[in-house]
């Protein structure tokens, strides 16, 4: 349950600070003070969307606390997973941030989280039932999802399963739609493909190809300057073969004459070592000048081979990409993907296949939960009726109306609520037939039979009692007084026939500069409950009668809650 709610700069609150104990909490005060605040704070902490606008202006950020006691193992477990921890007393701190910007931070016994985290850590521990859900109460889809939730692990757990193998196949279809639908864009590009794939494996490029052929077309077309600058490099080395002379010539001299002396000095036998060093480097180059001369005068008719095949690797590298490389890049795509069209025949039948093996599992997936909805149902519909009869609709029928339908995303069931009020009365959908007031009740109803099927702690309603008064708002108030014996509720009421049943009253109220500070959030005394109870009656000016009434209203909850089971007058 939640223990303590620290709400600053969070819409018209300021600061304020409401603590909780198990029964039944009521916040009340007048329109626009502040009181749903509460539940939008609360809403924050269990993920809720951070809405910049909700910041107070002129603030820096909006905080909002939330204290959670006797917190379920599996909670705890998350909460140390993800680095956070309880504080000295046992209780989970949750927190949110907010700012102008919209920006939002979640945190987690003081590790921060995704907000997701905390949604499904807190939404184990609250629930909150406010105004919209009224709305949806109607529609059949949610009218479909109250019935799986009373249902159970009888409906969910199938129902899990279903609704992957139903992403399956509906990804499975889409996929064999849009290959059939491409058919001949297909075909069209298998052709472009092979005819790609064939004429490059006619040429067989190679990697770097274009790249050598291109400089050794340079070499050749340079080639009587490149013969005319080996020779006289060998001339220069070795000198005319009719003559003697020559840098190697000369080098032998230089070597002998050191060497002739080089036993008496070991430096000058030093530099007569290098000299002979040198003589054989020398001899090298010009072994190799002369094979170079050679080459050149071996590659008759080479270059006009050269230019037939970068004519070749011309008409690729204008197609399939700038090199060789990117050629042969292209070359291996394309065959990857040429192997995946060609195989998409077959794609399709083991698709088709796969989708004739889903729909089997699904309609048997379908038929399980359907059967576990029709007993959900036969149950829910009694136990909702006996709530309604105590929240004096004695006449009321309520039931749910499957009807089968086509494989959908939740089934084959299509789920109607049907309600009549009065008897004699057919029931009918309850969208069509139930005033503001009885979709209250019913709603309410229906919060309370699933509350005996749930493991949430703490509930929280944001004006439950909507569109009713009098007589049926003390029996809202008894209600709800009852399902705060087995768990812990939190209710925002502008009504005090329901305000008078809590064991903790809470007053918002605004100061003159239209916010709520920690003063405004206060307490009631039981001693000012009757005045307080007044207040809301009879409006600005308490009157006589109103504390009268109050007064009444005051020891017929005081009854209701001992026991006593007195009705009201």
């Amino acid at each position: 349950m939640i223990s303590e709610l620290r709400i600053t700069d969070l819409g018209v609150i300021s600061d304020a600070i409401m603590s909780f104990d198990t029964g039944l909490t009521v916040v009340t005060g007048e329109t626009g003070a502040g009181k749903t605040m509460i539940v939008t704070g609360l809403g924050l902490l269990l993920g809720g969307r951070a809405d910049p606008k909700l910041v107070r202006t002129g603030a820096d950020r909006a905080l909002i606390e939330g204290r959670f006691a006797g917190s379920a193992v599996g909670t705890v477990e998350r909460v140390l997973e993800v680095g956070g921890q309880l504080d000295e007393d046992g209780e989970l701190l949750v927190a949110r941030h907010l700012t102008p910007t919209g920006r939002s931070r979640a945190y987690l016994g003081g590790a921060a989280v995704p907000a997701g985290l905390c949604a499904d850590v807190a939404a184990s521990l609250v629930a909150i039932h406010g105004q919209a859900d009224q709305v949806r109460l109607v529609e059949s889809g949610h009218q479909r999802h109250l019935l799986d939730r009373l249902a159970g692990t009888d409906v969910l757990q199938p129902l899990q399963t279903y609704g992957r193998l139903w992403a399956e196949s509906q990804a499975a279809r889409s996929e064999v739609a849009q290959l059939r639908t491409e058919a001949q864009a297909r075909a069209r590009e298998i052709d472009l493909l092979r005819f790609g794939l064939e004429e490059i494996e006619k040429v067989g490029p190679l990697p770097g190809e274009d790249v050598a052929l291109a400089a050794e077309a340079t070499r050749l077309q340079a080639a009587d300057d490149l013969r005319t600058a080996a020779h006289s490099a060998i001339m220069a080395l070795a000198g005319a073969e009719d003559e003697a002379g020559g840098a190697l010539a000369w080098l032998s001299s230089a070597r002998k004459a050191l060497e002739s002396r080089a036993g008496q000095d070991a430096e000058l036998e030093g530099l007569a070592h290098r000299l002979k060093e040198a003589g054989y480097l020398l001899t090298e180059v010009t072994a190799d000048l002369s094979r170079y001369l050679d080459d050149l005068d071996a590659q008759p008719g080479r270059l006009e081979e050269i230019a037939a095949r970068r004519a070749q690797l011309s008409t690729l590298t204008r197609k399939y990409g700038n090199s060789s490389e990117e050629v042969l890049a292209w070359s291996a795509d394309a065959g990857s993907r040429l192997a995946d069209l060609e195989n998409s025949d077959d794609r399709i039948l083991s698709l088709t296949e796969r989708i004739s093996e889903l729909d089997g599992q699904l309609a048997d997936l379908a038929a399980e939960i359907s059967s576990a909805r029709r007993q959900a149902a036969e149950r829910f519909g009694g136990l909702v009726v006996g709530e309604l009869t105590a929240l004096a609709m004695p006449h009321a029928k309520l039931s749910f109306e499957l009807t089968r339908t086509e494989l959908g995303p939740h089934g084959m069931d299509s789920v109607d609520l049907l309600f009549s009020a009065n008897p004699g009365s057919e029931p009918r959908s309850l969208g069509k037939v139930a005033s503001g007031g009885e979709l209250s009740r019913v709603r309410l109803a229906l919060e309370v039979v699933l509350a005996a099927a749930r493991d949430t702690k703490t509930l929280v309603f944001d004006e439950i009692d909507a569109g009713v008064g009098g007589r049926v708002a003390v029996e809202i108030g008894r209600r709800l007084a009852t399902l705060a014996r087995h768990a812990q509720v939190i209710v925002v009421t502008h009504l005090a026939q329901v305000a008078a049943f809590a064991d903790r009253h809470y007053v918002v109220v605004k100061s003159d500069d239209g916010q709520v500070s920690t003063s405004g959030v206060r307490q009631v005394a039981d001693a000012d409950r009757a005045a307080e109870l007044a207040r809301m009656m009879a409006g600005l000016e308490t009157t006589d009668s109103a504390l009268a009434h109050a007064g009444e209203l005051v020891e017929l909850a005081s009854s209701a809650r001992a026991g006593a089971g007195v009705s009201p007058s």
